[in-house]
C-alpha cells in the first residue's frame, strides 16, 4: 500500500490553457470509498472545474475511480463534490468568478499531514492558442537557462 504523505495529484492541463491569477487550498467533502480511493492515487483532475450553487462552491468532473474492494457501498466515480472555504474566501471567489473570462479550475489534489483530502483550486483567465505557444517558448527558454547554470 502507498504512502498517503506523498500523494499529490496534478492538473498539467490547467496551466497550459489558463493564467493562474490566484490560488486557494480548500477541504473536499468526500465518503469512504472515496478516499481509500484517493490514497491509492486512482484519481483525475483532468477537465474538473468549480461552480457556485446556493453560495456553496462545487467541483465537477473530478474522477476518483472506484474503489476495488468498494462493495454495494461503492461511490460515483465522476459525482460533483462540495468544497470547504470559509465564508470571506467563498464570497470573494464567487465575485472574482463573475467576471467574463474567469473561471475556477482545480490545479492539484493531495492529502494533507493529517490525513484530510485537499484541493488547490485557481481562479484563471483562459489562454488563446497564440498564448499557448508563447507560454510554451518561455517555459522552453526557462528550462533551457537552467540547463546552462548547472
Amino acid at each position: 500500500m502507498t504512502d498517503h504523505k506523498n500523494i499529490s495529484i496534478k492538473n498539467k492541463r490547467a496551466t497550459f490553457d489558463y493564467e493562474i491569477i490566484e490560488d486557494w487550498t480548500a477541504g473536499i467533502v468526500l465518503t469512504g470509498t472515496e478516499i481509500k480511493s484517493l490514497r491509492l492515487g486512482k484519481a483525475s483532475l483532468v477537465d474538473s472545474y468549480c461552480y457556485f450553487s446556493g453560495g456553496e462552491l462545487w467541483i465537477r468532473g473530478l474522477n476518483i475511480s472506484l474503489y476495488h474492494w468498494g462493495t454495494y457501498n461503492n461511490h460515483q466515480p465522476k459525482r460533483d463534490r462540495k468544497l470547504l472555504l470559509n465564508r470571506k474566501e467563498l464570497a470573494k471567489l464567487e465575485r472574482a468568478s463573475q467576471d467574463v473570462g474567469l473561471t475556477i479550475v482545480a490545479l492539484r489534489l493531495f492529502i494533507n499531514d493529517r490525513g484530510l483530502a485537499k484541493v488547490v483550486i485557481g481562479l484563471a483567465r483562459g489562454r488563446k492558442s497564440y498564448d499557448k505557444r508563447e507560454y510554451l517558448k518561455e517555459k522552453d527558454a526557462k528550462r533551457e537557462i537552467e540547463r546552462i547554470h548547472r
